[in-house]
């Protein structure tokens, strides 16, 4: 973005996106010297979001036409680093993007509706393995249409959405607010709880109280199914393989040579031992003589 003139009404001043990058990291550097705790927005390559939370909540904000016109903007300032503070809270996101000047942004999020949460819950029960695959977005594509659905979804729509940015743009969603919208599909990558938290709901909850039981329900026809399915590979009935039905041999075929050959030195040893008694003998003869 250029500079503008006084009035905000002139052309702006072309700014490169290499010089844009030096401004930032800048400002990041004196902002910290001063001790603020900053939590840039990084980009490695050119993808912004590559798991499932970052991505659902990119390709939310995409689905809008409220927001096409400006997203393209946003996208290539929060890859060349100018979103140099995002601090997502409970229905908050504070952010600072670095433009002609450094612009505060404020964006408020809606709580998501208890009577919506509670459908959701309802859905959902016993049908995610563990918080875990929830976190890291491990899920049936049942459960991914059911999370992801506009209006009745866990994302947020325009509706829920205000957006307050301090630059001299008229728009409703500046680039530096598209920025911002982007950065929060990049930090979802690294820390997709912030969504629940910024969503204003407990992810604990969409486990039900008899979870555990149903999991284990599910575990047991799981292994039966497993096992039929393993027969019918195989051609074998699993449990047929039990001790009884297997013949192990005692001595494996290779180890015979080796027990003749120890035999043999058993029988040359014992020779030996008598020569050595008949010359004891004949040494006591001598004696009496």
């Amino acid at each position: 973005m250029g500079r503008w003139s006084g009035d905000y009404y002139g052309f702006p001043e072309y700014v490169t996106v290499a010089e844009r990058k030096k401004q930032a990291q800048q400002k990041v550097k004196k902002l910290s010297e001063k001790g603020e705790k900053l939590s840039p927005v990084v980009i490695e390559g050119r993808t912004i979001a590559k798991t499932f939370w970052g991505k659902a909540w990119c390709d939310n904000i995409e689905s809008y036409h409220d927001y096409e016109s400006r997203l393209p903007r946003g996208r290539s300032y929060v890859r060349n680093g100018a979103v140099i503070d995002l601090q997502i809270e409970k229905g908050k996101i504070n952010a600072r993007v670095m433009g002609s000047e450094l612009y505060e942004i404020k964006i408020t999020i809606a709580e998501l509706p208890k009577e919506k949460w509670e459908k959701i819950k309802k859905e959902c029960a016993g049908k995610i393995a563990s918080l875990i695959d929830l976190i890291q977005g491990k899920l049936s594509p049942e459960i991914i249409a059911l999370l992801c659905r506009k209006e009745e979804g866990l994302f947020p729509s325009p509706k829920e959405i205000k957006l307050i940015c301090n630059c001299p743009d008229w728009a409703d969603l500046c680039k530096h607010l598209a920025a911002v919208l982007y950065g929060v599909g990049a930090r979802l990558d690294k820390e997709p709880e912030l969504f629940f938290l910024l969503r204003g709901v407990d992810q604990n909850e969409l486990f039900s109280a008899d979870f555990a039981d149903n999991l284990a329900s599910i575990s047991d026809k799981a292994s039966d199914i497993a096992d039929a399915d393993l027969s019918g590979v195989f051609g074998i009935e699993l449990d047929a393989l039990d001790d009884d039905a297997v013949t192990i041999p005692k001595v494996p075929a290779k180890r015979k040579p080796a027990a003749k050959k120890a035999k043999k030195k058993v029988a040359a040893i014992k020779p030996v031992k008598k020569t050595v008694k008949k010359t004891k003998a004949k040494k006591q003869t001598k004696t009496k003589k």
